[in-house]
C-alpha cells in the first residue's frame, strides 16, 4: 500500500485533488500516529518480558503480578495493533496512485492532450460504414447468435474473422517477443484475491470483475493479462542486474463493465470478454519514465506495421486510471465512426503495484526499493480487427488484408461474400 508518510507530505493532497480524490488526511493521520504509539508500546512491553526471563531470578509475588499485567496489556495492544492496521489498510487501499507532477490537468471532458500522429486517414469515394455493418455483411461477425448464448455484449466471430483474430495474436506476439525482446507467458485466467489486490483491481473494483465460487475457493477472471505477469513476482525480491523484465502474454480478457452501461453497445468496442496481447515490463523505479516511452512505442510499432492510423494522446490527471500515475492511450481513427478511438493504453505504475504486491529491487550496493511496473495492450485483437475492417474496406464490401498479416492468414482479401481470396504462392 501507500506510504502513509508520503501521503501526509505537504502537496500529496493537492496531487490527489487534481485527480479527483479527496484524502482523508485526519483519519490517516490519526491512525498512523496510533499505530506509532502502539507499536512503541508493543516494542517496550516485549522487551520488559525479555529482561525478565533472561534474568533467571524467580519472582516473588509482587513481580509475578507485574509480569501478568504486562502480558495482559501486551495482548490489549496487540489486539489494538491489528485493528489499527486493518483500518490504515482499509484506507490506503482506497487511495489512487499519485499523479506525475508533468501530467496534464484536467478530465476526460477536456480536449484531448495529443502527443503525435502517425499516417493519414484512408480517403474514400463512397460513405465508410462502420465495423459491424461491414463484419455482418460478411457473415464474420455475429453477434445476435452470440447473445443466445451468453447475452448481450459478447460476439462470434466465423470463417476469416475468426481466422484473421488467430493471425492477429500470432502477429503481436511474434514482434514483440523476436523484436521487442519480450518473453512469451501462457498465464491462468483465474487468480485470487491477493493477485487482484496487488495490481490494484481489489477492493475498489470488484463490481467490474467476474468472481467464480468454487471448492471454497474465490477466483477471479482476469480483466487483463496483467494481473498474473505482475502477480508471478508478488512477494520477491529481484536483482537490478536482472532487470527490466519484458513479459507478455495473449489471454482472454473477462470485465463485467459495471460502470460503463449505456457506452459503446455496438459492435467490438467493447465486450465483456475478447482477446488481447499484453505486455508488462518490471524495473527499477528510477527507470520507469524511460520504460514508459520504450512500451509505447512497442504498442505504437504494431499499428504501423498494420499501416492503421492512429495518433497518441496523454491523458489528463483526472482521467488516470486507479494504479497509473502517467498513461498514454494509443487511439486509431476510424472512419466508419469518424473519429479517433482508444486502442491501447501504456501506463507507468511506478512502485505502485510493487508496494501493493511486495515486489522489490535490490541494487548493485545492496539497497532495496519496492519495484516500478508498467503496462500496455499491445494489442487487443477485437479492436484491431475492428480498425482493420474499417481502414482496409472497399466500396464493394470486400476487405483488404493489411500486408503485414498475410503471411499469417493466406489470404489478401475477404471477398464480398465473406470468402477468403488466397494470395499466389
Amino acid at each position: 500500500m501507500h506510504d502513509p508518510h508520503l501521503l501526509l507530505r505537504d502537496g500529496a493532497e493537492a496531487e490527489l485533488a487534481r485527480r479527483g480524490h479527496v484524502l482523508d488526511r485526519a483519519a490517516l493521520s490519526g491512525l498512523t500516529e496510533r499505530r506509532a504509539r502502539l507499536i512503541a508500546e508493543r516494542d517496550k512491553l516485549r522487551a520488559e518480558q525479555n529482561r525478565s526471563a533472561r534474568s533467571g531470578i524467580r519472582p516473588d509475588e509482587a513481580e509475578r503480578a507485574r509480569i501478568q499485567q504486562a502480558k495482559d496489556r501486551l495482548r490489549l495492544v496487540t489486539e489494538e495493533h491489528r485493528e489499527v492496521e486493518e483500518g490504515l489498510s482499509t484506507l490506503l487501499s482506497a487511495v489512487p496512485n499519485l499523479p506525475y507532477p508533468q501530467v496534464p490537468d484536467g478530465t476526460e471532458h477536456d480536449p484531448p492532450v495529443v502527443r503525435r500522429t502517425w499516417g493519414e486517414a484512408p480517403g474514400f469515394d463512397f460513405t465508410p460504414r462502420d465495423h459491424l455493418d461491414i463484419g455482418t455483411g460478411l457473415g464474420i461477425v455475429d453477434q445476435v447468435r452470440a447473445a443466445k448464448l451468453s447475452g448481450s455484449r459478447f460476439a462470434v466471430t466465423r470463417g476469416a474473422g475468426a481466422r484473421l483474430e488467430r493471425a492477429l495474436g500470432a502477429f503481436l506476439l511474434d514482434l514483440h517477443t523476436t523484436e521487442h525482446g519480450y518473453t512469451e507467458y501462457g498465464v491462468p485466467h483465474l487468480v485470487n484475491r491477493e493477485s487482484m489486490t496487488g495490481t490494484g483491481q481489489l477492493p475498489k473494483f470488484e463490481d467490474d470483475l467476474f468472481l467464480t465460487t468454487a471448492a471454497d475457493r474465490d477466483l477471479f477472471l482476469i480483466p487483463t493479462a496483467e494481473v498474473p505477469l505482475v502477480n508471478l513476482y508478488r512477494g520477491e525480491t529481484l536483482q537490478e542486474a536482472h532487470l527490466p523484465l519484458a513479459m507478455t502474454a495473449f489471454t482472454s480478457c473477462y470485465r463485467a463493465e459495471a460502470g460503463s452501461y449505456g457506452r459503446d453497445t455496438r459492435g467490438l468496442v467493447r465486450l465483456h470478454q475478447f482477446e488481447k496481447v499484453e505486455l508488462v515490463r518490471i524495473c527499477h523505479p528510477d527507470r520507469s519514465r524511460e520504460e514508459l516511452e520504450l512500451l509505447v512505442g512497442h504498442a505504437e510499432s504494431a499499428l504501423r506495421r498494420l499501416g492503421l492510423a492512429h495518433r497518441v494522446v496523454e491523458l489528463r490527471a483526472g482521467d488516470l486510471g486507479f494504479a497509473a500515475r502517467r498513461t498514454y492511450d494509443i487511439e486509431v481513427w476510424l472512419p466508419g465512426q469518424g473519429t479517433f478511438r482508444e486502442i491501447s493504453s501504456c501506463s507507468d505504475c511506478g512502485d505502485f503495484q510493487g508496494r501493493r504486491a511486495g515486489i522489490r529491487v535490490r541494487d548493485r550496493d545492496g539497497r532495496k526499493a519496492f519495484a516500478a511496473t508498467l503496462n500496455g495492450s499491445a494489442l487487443p485483437v477485437g479492436r484491431t480487427l475492428v480498425a482493420i475492417l474499417e481502414q482496409y474496406q472497399c466500396a464493394d464490401g470486400s476487405v483488404t488484408v493489411p500486408p503485414a498479416l498475410v503471411a499469417y492468414t493466406g489470404f489478401s482479401s475477404i471477398a464480398p461474400d465473406g470468402t477468403p481470396q488466397f494470395s499466389s504462392p
